[in-house]
């Protein structure tokens, strides 16, 4: 967590702020409603979303931010938690960050419609405030992750994903997000500018970087040193298994799509198809392709005067891919 307090330095204090103001957007009159989102606010992650909002804003306007700023990074902040405790009713996941999930201390009921709480007072946060513009980027963005999701969800049937299709699924589902928490930065302090549509791009390739770090783990790393082989398990094609895939002979393909379709849960036959990635280069070629798209989020900022906020984010850029879980 080193590297994140270091990361954070130069916002601290707005991060302090942005904490109340964040509190204070979730409450409700419904005593329930607010014991359930005291419990959500407590067990807070690492705050990458709201992070990266104040870094851009202010490596974009020389240091100043405004309103605009917080009400923007509360507003990724909420529509963000209330897609995770959705996405937790839809896996039927019972625990988040090792905390019990909303649905599993509340049941679904009550989980789905706290999710719709939180979506709401993002919208009306933004609403209220006339922030139009923000408001629009953020529902793509919201758009976006349902549409990959399903998109994911269609393509597990058939195991027929291509590198393109991957990348489009991932854009969606995980860098959209990201794009979203920097244009909507540049967004707040610099409406209407080429920053908004630079920054997104920016957020965009640090986010494809990101998750096809997410699908390196799945075949182990040094902290846990043996692979999980999850996704696997839940039939998802990744860039290491796709690569290997498109790189087989017909025969070791029909038997790799056979394992994953119906062996998915046999764990010495998904060790074997972990071992086959492994010996096709799979991991080589994902690790090759994260580092291309890091290298471009860096050409994207190159032009920007050096200055603390510029340094957190190249460091944001280095935590992406050399981080251990």
């Amino acid at each position: 967590m080193k590297i994140i307090s270091q990361i954070k330095h130069p916002i601290a204090y707005e991060m302090e702020l942005f904490e109340k103001k964040f509190r204070l957007s979730m409450s409700s009159k419904v005593a329930l409603l607010n014991r359930i989102t005291y419990y959500v606010v407590n067990r807070k992650g690492k705050q990458m979303r709201p992070m990266f909002v104040f870094l851009v804003a202010k490596m974009v306007s020389d240091g100043e931010i405004n309103d605009r700023t917080y009400r923007g990074a509360s507003v990724i902040e909420l529509i963000h938690t209330a897609t995770l405790v959705h996405d937790d009713v839809v896996d039927d996941s019972n625990r988040r960050r090792g905390f019990f999930s909303i649905n599993a201390l509340w049941k679904n009921k009550i989980a789905v419609l706290v999710g719709d709480y939180l979506l709401s007072k993002g919208l009306l946060l933004s609403i209220d405030n006339n922030d139009f513009d923000l408001l629009k980027i953020i529902s793509v963005a919201v758009r976006e992750m349902s549409e990959g999701e399903l998109l994911q969800i269609e393509k597990a049937r058939k195991l027929d994903i291509t590198e393109e299709v991957y990348y489009e699924i991932i854009r969606q589902k995980t860098a959209t997000l990201i794009a979203a928490c920097c244009s909507l930065g540049a967004a707040a302090v610099k409406p209407d500018s080429e920053h908004v549509e630079r920054m997104r791009k920016f957020g965009e390739v640090i986010g494809m970087a990101f998750q096809i770090k997410d699908d390196l783990f799945d075949y182990g790393n040094q902290k846990i040193g043996k692979p999980t082989g999850i996704d696997i398990k839940e039939q998802k094609m990744t860039l290491p298994l796709i690569y290997a895939l498109n790189n087989a002979s017909e025969k070791d393909r029909r038997w790799v799509i056979n394992s994953v379709k119906n062996h998915n849960k046999d764990k010495k036959r998904v060790n074997q198809v972990i071992q086959f990635v492994k010996d096709a280069g799979g991991l080589d070629y994902a690790v090759k392709k994260m580092k291309a798209f890091q290298q471009e989020a860096f050409e994207i900022i190159e032009h920007y005067p050096a200055s603390p906020y510029k340094e957190s984010l190249e460091l944001m850029m280095n935590y992406v891919i050399d981080r251990k879980k």
